[in-house]
C-alpha cells in the first residue's frame, strides 16, 4: 500500500483530502501543525478527523515568534466582511507557511517512505494566499525533485493539490460523496464558542455549502 502524508488543518478542506487520500487507497499519516494560531479549536478537529479516518496522526509544534500575520498576532484585527479580492493578500496571510509546512512534511514522508503529500490548498474560491497557487506548488515540487534524496535517487515525492481548481460548492459535492463529516470540521479564524460568520474562511465555507443547498432545493423541484 502506497503511503501519504496528510497536511490537516481540521478544516473543510483539508479534511476531504485525507479523505480522498483515503478513497484512493493510502496509508495516511495526517501532519497536524500548533503553530501559534489564535485557538487550538482547529488542532483538536484535526486530531478527532485523523482518528475517526484510522490515520496515524502528528502533532508538530514549532514557534514563529516574529508573527506578521492577523493569525498569529492577536492584536493584530482579523478581517471581517471583507470583499474577497484573490489578487489582494490579506492579513491572515502567515509568511512562507505553506513553504514551512510542505518542508517538514516532506522531511517526514522521505524517513516513513511515503511517496505523496496532499494538502487542501484551492486558488478558485480563496482568500488570495501566494502559497496556495498553482505556480508555487510546481516549483515547490522542482525543490523537493533537487533537494532531497527521494529526489536524486529517482523516487520524487510528489505533491497533491487535488481540489486547487474546484469551487467550495465543487469541494463539498465531493466531500459528501466520500462522507466527510463536515460536522467535526472547524473553519472558523476566530475561534469562538460558534463561527463567528465573518472572517474570510467562515464567508467562503458559508457561500459553498449555500449553492450546495440552492442546487439541491432546485433539483428537488424538478
Amino acid at each position: 500500500m502506497n503511503s501519504a502524508i496528510i497536511l490537516l488543518s481540521g478544516g473543510l478542506d483539508s479534511a476531504t483530502v485525507l479523505f480522498l487520500a483515503k478513497a484512493k487507497g493510502f496509508k495516511t499519516y495526517a501532519l497536524i501543525f500548533d503553530y501559534g494560531q489564535r485557538h487550538r479549536k482547529e488542532i483538536l478537529r484535526a486530531k478527532k478527523l485523523a482518528q475517526l479516518s484510522g490515520s496515524e496522526s502528528r502533532v508538530v509544534k514549532i514557534s514563529l515568534p516574529w508573527a506578521g500575520s492577523a493569525l498569529l498576532d492577536k492584536k493584530m484585527r482579523l478581517p471581517q466582511n471583507r470583499k474577497i479580492i484573490p489578487r489582494e493578500i490579506p492579513a491572515t496571510y502567515v509568511p512562507a507557511r505553506n513553504i514551512i509546512f510542505l518542508s517538514l512534511a516532506a522531511s517526514y514522508a522521505e524517513v516513513v517512505g511515503a511517496r505523496a503529500i496532499f494538502i487542501g490548498a484551492n486558488a478558485i474560491d480563496y482568500s488570495g494566499y501566494p502559497d496556495c497557487r498553482p505556480a508555487f506548488f510546481k516549483a515547490y515540487q522542482k525543490v523537493m525533485h533537487k533537494g532531497m534524496k527521494a529526489g536524486v535517487e529517482g523516487k520524487t515525492i510528489k505533491i497533491f493539490a487535488p481540489l486547487l481548481y474546484k469551487t467550495k460548492e465543487q469541494i463539498i459535492r465531493l466531500g459528501l460523496k466520500l462522507k466527510v463529516p463536515y460536522e467535526l470540521t472547524w473553519s472558523c479564524y476566530a475561534g469562538g464558542a460558534r463561527p463567528c460568520g465573518k472572517c474570510d474562511s467562515c464567508l467562503l465555507r458559508e457561500k459553498g455549502f449555500e449553492q450546495v443547498r440552492k442546487v439541491t432545493k432546485s433539483l428537488g423541484h424538478q
